[in-house]
């Protein structure tokens, strides 16, 4: 094989220097060029970049996809230039298990009803799912990894070229120092101003990449705001389906446990009682009392004048703080535990809730039923 040997050797000597020049440097027997304090804030700028970059994007990788061993068959697919399979989502997957439970139990039975609404409400779910992890995948995690793949690997190389032509520099001028002879003295100042003629061009090379980094936080600014929006999407498609599944249950619920079930519109029976007439009517659970239900022509009592029925009732953790519009609501504050049961004739997204000897409607999307 033909080997230059003549470049070989020059390149030998290069990379001696270097060595010689970063030892000393570290043992402090030489001298070393200094950048100056802009510079090398742009350096610690974009150094930061990048580690938060990096972090950010193996962070995201996670939220997208928490199975590790999927990150990895996908990270390979991607290294191989394949397509990376369609993966079935876990809502999807739970759908799946639930319709087929349905078939297999009887999909006519009240529990097989119940699960063939859950599978499509949970398959509409992880459909969701899909289109957020695609538009996260190509909006943001596509341009973090194309600044580390692209435009930090170009500043990288860079910037080691030019901690190679500042050890050049700083190598010339200690044999500037050390030249005695005028001969010697002579080429060493003249390998001083060519490798200061290309330290310099490297380093306004090398700024101009450090202070594109502006550009690249303006890029990452724009995919972080199309990740929340995609993010928010998501999640209020999955809050729309899980109300509609919700509503669907509660009026399924009704007709399987009827009188006992709360948010059911059918009137529990009055329960037997040998008291007199009187007492009964108190204690019965008298719907169209309830302020802003009551038919036409009928007056309206006051919340505190209706007594709870004798079956029915539950108790329920409340979801989110919540305030009332007015006198016949009941104000709820997130975590407390409240006593909850419907009415005849009430909406069945209203309950009536008591706290204490405080009552009022309260609706049943900001509720736990508990038991």
């Amino acid at each position: 094989m033909d080997f230059n040997m003549k470049k070989l050797a020059s390149d030998a000597g290069i990379f001696f220097t270097r060595a010689v020049q970063f030892t000393e440097e570290k043992f402090g027997q030489a001298e070393k060029t200094e950048l100056d304090a802009n510079f090398e804030n742009l350096l610690a700028r974009a150094d930061s970049t990048k580690n938060w970059t990096e972090k950010i994007l193996r962070q995201t990788e996670v939220l997208l996809q928490p199975n590790p061993s999927a990150r990895v068959e996908e990270f390979l697919y991607e290294k191989l230039d394949r397509k990376v399979p369609s993966r079935v989502t876990n809502g999807e997957l739970l759908a799946q298990y639930m319709a087929e439970a349905a078939s297999e139990l009887g999909p006519t039975t009240p529990y097989g009803k119940t699960l063939i609404k859950v599978a499509e409400a949970e398959k509409r779910l992880g459909a969701a799912e899909r289109d957020f992890i695609h538009m996260a995948s190509i909006n943001f995690l596509t341009p973090l990894r194309n600044f580390l793949e692209g435009d930090w690997k170009t500043i990288s190389k860079e910037r080691r070229l030019l901690q190679n032509r500042r050890l050049d520099l700083d190598a010339c001028k200690a044999r500037l120092k050390k030249a005695k002879a005028a001969e010697a003295k002579a080429t060493a100042e003249q390998e001083l101003r060519v490798a200061q003629t290309e330290f310099d061009r490297q380093a306004e090379v090398t700024r101009l990449l450090l202070e594109g980094i502006s550009s690249t936080h303006v890029n990452h600014l724009r995919c972080l705001h199309e990740f929340v929006e995609s993010q928010t999407t998501y999640y209020a498609q999955c809050y729309r389906h899980m109300l509609d599944l919700q509503k669907q249950l509660g009026s399924s619920q009704g007709a399987i446990f009827p009188g006992t079930f709360v948010g059911t519109t059918e009137p529990a029976s009055p329960p037997l009682s040998s008291t007199s007439p009187t007492t009964t009517a108190a204690t019965m659970p008298v719907g169209p009392s309830v302020a802003g239900l009551a038919p036409p022509g009928e007056a309206a009592l006051r919340l505190e004048e209706v007594a709870p029925p004798a079956s029915g009732t539950r108790k329920a953790r409340v979801l989110y703080d919540y305030e009332a519009a007015d006198s016949s609501e009941l104000a709820l504050l997130a975590d407390e535990l409240i006593t909850v049961y419907s009415l005849p004739g009430m909406d069945p997204d209203w309950l009536i809730g008591e706290r204490g000897n405080k009552k009022g409607k309260v609706p049943v999307t900001y509720l736990e039923l508990l038991s």
